[in-house]
C-alpha cells in the first residue's frame, strides 16, 4: 500500500533553514512525480514544488531561489531544502505522488496519497 510520511518539522527564526523529508513506501519511487504542498493558517493548500522521475523540478514563484527539491530513489525519499525562511513560509507541509507526466503542482487534483503533514514555523 502506497504511503507517504513527512518529517523534519521545526521552529526556526527568519532567515533560517530546514530540510523536510518525504519517505515513500509501498511502491518504488522511480515511477512517480512527487510534490510538496503547504497549508498556511487561514489559507488554502498551495503547491510549492515537485520533482519528476527525470529530476526535472518545478517551484512556485514565492520559493524560487530559496527552496530546493531533490530525490533519492535508492532511499525512496524526496527532500525539500528550505533556506532563507520567512514567517510567510509558516505552514503545514505535505507531500503527495502523481503520475510521471505531471510536471508542476498547479493542479492539486493530479496528486494523491497525501501524507499527514509536518509543521514548519518561522518566527523570531
Amino acid at each position: 500500500q502506497l504511503q507517504l510520511v513527512e518529517s523534519g518539522e521545526g521552529l526556526v527564526q527568519p532567515g533560517g533553514s530546514l530540510r523536510l523529508s518525504c519517505a515513500v513506501s509501498g511502491v518504488p519511487l522511480d515511477y512517480y512525480t512527487i510534490g510538496w504542498f503547504r497549508r498556511a493558517p487561514g489559507k488554502e493548500r498551495e503547491g510549492v514544488s515537485c520533482i519528476t522521475t527525470d529530476h526535472n523540478t518545478y517551484y512556485v514563484d514565492s520559493v524560487k531561489g530559496r527552496f530546493t527539491i531533490s530525490r533519492d530513489n535508492a532511499k525512496n525519499t524526496v527532500y525539500l531544502q528550505m533556506n532563507s525562511l520567512t514567517p510567510e513560509d509558516t505552514a503545514l507541509y505535505y507531500c503527495a505522488v502523481a503520475d510521471t507526466w505531471v510536471l508542476t503542482t498547479r493542479a492539486e487534483a493530479d496528486f494523491r496519497s497525501w501524507g499527514q503533514g509536518t509543521q514548519v514555523t518561522v518566527s523570531s
